[in-house]
């Protein structure tokens, strides 16, 4: 009888390792930690612009600081996150009291939800996805999340004023 307990609770020290070891990557910037902390982040956030390759085919796109490319979530409304639990996990949100931008036409603003001070341009709450590397789209369409390109037009209800969204419209399939 001693023998399952002591499986069980090897597999329970080996689960609060691995979660301690996952913890320690993360502080240290570790592999999973580093798109994750890119994604969030206590200081000022600059949005700017970058070309990608989104699927297929070169196109403008919005990107955080560290050239991750920036992500909405097409179910998000411009005041709350539908994103939670896993799927924040591999959708990080970008958070930052005070965003700037450099580049894009649009509007920045601070959505104060679950996530904190989650950063959304022209109403659409901005995300990286954990696969991305700067440069690289990998998770355009993946989970109904979609690339933000500076067309992206402001959600209905944003406080995105008249006259800041550039004129031009968004590329077909990369916006509403």
């Amino acid at each position: 009888m001693r023998h399952p307990k002591l499986i069980i609770a090897g597999i329970g020290l080996a689960a609060a390792a691995a979660a301690g070891g996952a913890a320690a990557a993360a502080a240290a910037g570790g592999p999973s930690a580093g798109s994750a902390a890119a994604g969030h982040g206590a200081t000022a956030a600059t949005v700017r612009t970058a070309p990608a390759t989104v699927a297929g085919t070169t196109e403008t796109i919005l990107v955080n600081s560290g050239g991750l490319p920036l992500y909405f979530y097409r179910p998000d409304t411009a005041a709350a996150s539908l994103v939670t639990g896993g799927v924040a996990a591999l959708w990080p949100p970008l958070t930052s009291a005070a965003p700037t931008a450099a580049g894009p036409g649009g509007t920045l603003t601070v959505v104060n939800d679950a996530h904190g001070h989650q950063v959304a341009y022209n109403g659409h709450l901005l995300y990286t996805f954990v696969s991305d590397h700067p440069g690289q789209v990998t998770g355009q369409g993946v989970q109904d999340f979609f690339v933000a390109t500076p067309g992206l037009t402001p959600i209905a209800g944003s406080p995105a004023p008249a006259g800041t969204v550039p004129a031009a419209p968004a590329a077909p399939g990369y916006g509403y």
